[in-house]
């Protein structure tokens, strides 16, 4: 009986180890590739939109960029795939994309059902509801009958359904699967509302109408939106590298270690900080990385914060306020895992 038990185990060990070894190469398909493939929004302000020059630039294409120079040694190793959330998730699961960083919510449902893993949160956000004024509308409850833009298929989807179940209210959605959907929807008023995470309403408020003084957020908070990149399940080493990109740019942030100190800062008589630029050895190889691996982050793409001001912050047409998204040090909910 013992023996069948073991001749068992061996054999389905062996069916399984040759999808568990492809499963575990993604960091070195992305060296034989020499690019990383990044599923990102379709031109989302502050996140991920191309600018005049066609350069795809943003919190979500800055996290791609920080992940390439750290496995590949560039920051400008990367090709962005611009998607719907709906479609990232099917990328990164289906092996056409290395990685999802199109504001997507980290929740239980994708972790624990759709073969996704969440890699660090690097946003806090939270669903609302963008109303022009003229409409009249100053609470979620007046909202019964109307029509309102969502994304279908999404987390917003979701909440926003359990929100009006829980509200007592009916409503027409507006299927608009992407942010340019959207903005063209409420600006040619298809859709009375907008439902989305906060971002995505300033960005919409800021960038999709003519006059933003005119639509107002609701005070109603539906949700907790926490947003970061989304790896493949069974590839628990690349998720770690993904994981540990997200967590150094929030310790530059906490050490002052940006694109401006970061040379300087590997002569630092700290010895962690030595570690973390990769002057003294031991944060590369548990990861596979060359010891300076967050040195070309900090260098190459910048800290937390240098990122969040040009992308979301006062640098930005957004000029969102750092709110959750400051450091714990500072009223916020950012803290960085030590790295030690």
């Amino acid at each position: 009986m013992r023996l069948k038990l073991i001749l068992g185990l061996a054999a389905a060990l062996s069916l399984a180890l040759p999808g568990m070894a492809a499963a575990q190469a993604t960091l070195e398909q992305v060296r034989a590739r020499g690019e990383l493939l990044c599923a990102t929004n379709t031109g989302l302000a502050g996140f991920a939109q191309a600018d005049a020059q066609g350069v795809v630039r943003g919190l979500a294409a800055d996290t791609c960029r920080a992940i390439a120079a750290a496995a590949l040694g560039d920051a400008a190793r990367v090709r962005f795939l611009p998607m719907t959330p709906p479609q990232a998730l099917a990328a990164v699961r289906e092996g056409r994309a290395d990685v999802a960083s199109a504001n997507l919510t980290q929740t239980m449902s994708r972790d624990a059902g759709l073969g996704l893993s969440p890699a660090g949160v690097n946003f806090f956000d939270g669903q609302g509801f963008l109303v022009p004024l003229a409409a009249g509308v100053r609470e979620a409850k007046a909202l019964d009958g109307r029509r309102i833009c969502v994304a279908p298929g999404t987390s917003n989807d979701q909440a926003l359904a359990d929100a009006a179940r829980r509200l007592g209210i009916a409503f027409a959605a507006v299927d608009t699967p992407s942010f340019a959907e959207m903005r063209e929807a409420y600006a040619a008023g298809r859709c009375e509302v907008a439902s989305a995470d906060l971002s995505t309403l300033i960005a919409l408020r800021q960038t999709g109408t003519a006059e933003p003084t005119a639509h107002a957020l609701l005070p109603e908070i539906i949700s907790r939106e926490p947003l970061g990149p989304l790896v493949r399940d069974g590839d628990p080493h690349w998720r770690s590298l993904v994981f540990w990109v997200v967590n150094v740019m929030l310790e530059g942030e906490a050490r002052d270690i940006g694109t401006g100190t970061a040379a300087a800062r590997r002569a630092d008589p700290s010895p962690l900080v030595r570690r973390i630029l990769g002057a003294e050895p031991g944060l590369g190889a548990p990861l596979g990385l060359p010891d300076d691996w967050a040195f070309r982050v900090l260098s190459q793409v910048g800290n937390y914060a240098e990122v969040y001001e040009r992308s979301l912050g006062e640098g930005s047409a957004l000029k969102l306020e750092r709110g959750l998204n400051a450091l714990w040090s500072r009223g916020g909910l950012m803290y960085p895992i030590p790295m030690r």
